[in-house]
């Protein structure tokens, strides 16, 4: 059985025909062609396919597509030029990349919910992501970078 359910992604509206049982992941890799959410424990231990709904992350490979309908879906490629994805790419905040769009999406909400977050905060809100290649050193330089990117942003903003 299907249904064509309709998906604000990145806020772009598409209709999907979907199984009730497909995942969030599943959806926007294979029907939309958003392939930054990566597949990885696919059990939500690794944070590879995170995403924000509602601005809240979550591991979209836990989420069924069909709970998605009416919420405001976030992929890595949403935050295009963002203060996070300038700061990662200036510091060096990846290895192999596998897991970066994972903690983009998690400090991209960070900052948005906690601009001014200390160490423990961001170790906090970053602990559910990991980085195989243990590259937690370049990610903590990056959000650090990001939260002066923003203050810089907001202090030309006045």
């Amino acid at each position: 059985k299907v249904a064509v359910i309709e998906l604000d992604i990145n806020n772009e509206l598409y209709s999907l025909t979907v199984r009730p049982a497909d995942t969030l992941l599943r959806v926007l890799r294979e029907k939309v062609g958003l392939t930054g959410a990566k597949p990885g424990c696919e059990n939500g231990d690794c944070g590879a396919c995170t995403v924000l709904l509602d601005e809240i992350p979550v591991k979209s490979c836990l989420v069924l597509a069909v709970e998605a309908i009416g919420k405001k879906i976030t992929t890595v490629e949403g935050l295009k030029d963002s203060a996070i994805q300038n700061a990662f790419l200036e510091q060096g905040g990846f290895q192999c990349g596998y897991c970066t769009s994972g903690f983009l999406i998690n400090a991209h909400a960070l900052l948005e919910n906690h601009p001014d977050a200390d160490s423990n905060t961001t170790r906090e809100w970053l602990e559910s992501n990991l980085c195989r290649c243990t590259g937690y050193e370049g990610i903590g330089r990056s959000v650090e970078r990001a939260k002066a990117i923003i203050k810089e942003r907001r202090g030309s903003d006045s």
